[in-house]
């Protein structure tokens, strides 16, 4: 047999139809997704529900650190308020402080 007998891989390339390289491209990209699923133990057919439940559980996690983020300031605020009244009422004599 000679070379010029056996198509290179060049030349198996360019035989090839758009359509069959799409459905090469398809199904290799299918196959990659079916191994990270189950490297990641999602193969189940339960990964979109597990990865939806996991999406929701960042954002109530999110939800909650901005509130408690909010709840700590508004407590700060109220405390400096409260300190701010109680000096003037101290200093202006009205709960009975020392003379």
């Amino acid at each position: 047999m000679t070379t010029d007998a056996n198509p290179t891989l060049a030349e198996n390339m360019l035989l090839l139809r758009r359509e069959d390289f799409d459905d090469l491209l398809d199904r290799a990209a299918e196959r990659g997704a079916e191994r990270v699923l189950a490297h990641l133990g999602l193969e189940n057919g339960h990964a979109a529900r597990d990865i939806r439940e996991l999406r929701d559980l960042l954002e109530a996690w999110r939800d909650a650190r901005r509130t408690a983020w909010q709840t700590t300031i508004k407590l700060l605020t109220t405390a400096i308020l409260a300190a701010l009244l109680v000096g003037a009422a101290i200093k202006l004599k009205l709960m009975g402080g020392g003379q």
